[in-house]
């Protein structure tokens, strides 16, 4: 196992291939900032500039691309409260106060530090104890998932502790709008009145925008003159640091995150979204302080982060080792393996050690 390991830092290592992750994660980064689009996107388009290339390198790019599209969205997330993708709508809660509070620079550091370790942490993770998260993951039925999506409603729900009554409404409200489109099991249309664009159901991405973004544009139209806005001023380069004690106080938010991520991220089905609500719903049951959290709480930004990264990367473990995507973008990593003449499965770490 040490010697695949340190073959496989050998092939990371090599210029070729760091050009090709940075060149990944550097348009991953640009397409995050960009509401809508999303890793899915993102790697369909970049999908055929990969065929001339090595595997090694193909993958690299790629899951650099992922990565930095998982990033990139807590950019406009943090500034303009509008969620580059689905994963990041909780972080909109905390991140977009903080920089209406002039602490822009200091949310965005602390998603780039909890983004990193989160990720750093599920790679090891994703090392150490990839073959047993499978075998976990294999153990969850029906019965398991339906316990954990409900688990994950309940930590949504709770999000409101001072109106449980409404975090209850909110949450049977998502699950009808979450009814809309075509039964993937029976082929049914559900709620769709004869219209096709509902076909596919409601985009997550373009809801978010609606509750989050479009509303607070509208907020802001009207309090033009107040200066309540974001002041470009406080998002520059100096402002790029922690208050004393922050980086001790988000320390623990990001571990944990960084844990619920990794397991969410192994189960087909849940991923970063979960995961991010989870940590959320964690961080503020654990706060001396919840009344913080929705008014600009550092560890509201850091533990969903640090979640969010960890999910993306033990989001390989079943994909890699068993050949089984957990979402569309697992997928069609998948399909960009099978094109380089690599069969995941079992003996891809025997077959395919770099």
């Amino acid at each position: 196992m040490l010697d695949n390991i340190l073959l496989g830092f050998e092939t990371a290592l090599s210029l070729q291939n760091l050009f090709y992750s940075f060149v990944g994660v550097f348009i991953g980064n640009l397409i995050g900032v960009l509401p809508g689009i999303g890793a899915l996107a993102a790697i369909s388009m970049l999908l055929p500039i990969t065929y001339g290339l090595d595997p090694a390198g193909a993958l690299m790019m790629l899951a650099g691309l992922y990565y930095g599209t998982s990033y990139g969205g807590a950019t406009t997330t943090i500034l303009l409260n509008l969620p580059g993708t689905p994963t990041h709508a909780v972080v909109c809660l905390d991140g977009h106060p903080m920089a209406k509070q002039g602490r822009a620079g200091s949310a965005l550091l602390m998603a780039m530090i909890s983004s990193f370790t989160g990720a750093t942490i599920g790679i090891l993770m994703m090392m150490a104890f990839g073959p047993l998260l499978v075998e976990l993951a294999f153990k969850f039925g029906p019965a398991e998932y339906f316990s954990l999506m409900l688990l994950g409603l309940l930590a949504a729900s709770t999000l409101t502790t001072s109106a449980p009554l409404k975090g209850i409404s909110m949450v049977l409200v998502g699950l009808i709008m979450g009814v809309v489109g075509t039964d993937i099991n029976t082929g049914i249309s559900r709620f769709t009145f004869g219209i096709p664009e509902l076909q596919d159901g409601l985009v997550v991405v373009a809801v978010a925008m609606g509750l989050f973004g479009i509303a607070d544009v509208l907020t802001h139209a009207n309090q033009l003159g107040t200066g309540t806005a974001v002041s470009s001023s406080k998002i520059g380069w100096r402002a790029m640091r922690l208050e004393k004690g922050e980086l001790k106080q988000s320390t623990p938010a990001i571990m944990r995150g960084a844990g619920i991520g990794a397991f969410f991220g192994v189960l087909p089905g849940t991923g970063g979204s979960i995961a991010s609500f989870m940590s959320y719903a964690v961080e503020k049951r654990l706060s001396r302080t919840p009344q913080r959290f929705g008014h600009g709480a550092i560890e509201g930004v850091a533990g969903p982060e640090s979640a969010n990264s960890s999910a993306a990367q033990t989001a390989f473990i079943p994909t890699l080792s068993l050949g089984i995507p957990g979402d569309a973008v697992m997928a069609l990593m998948l399909g960009a393996m099978m094109i380089h003449n690599i069969q995941p499965g079992p003996q891809l770490m025997i077959e395919h050690p770099t």
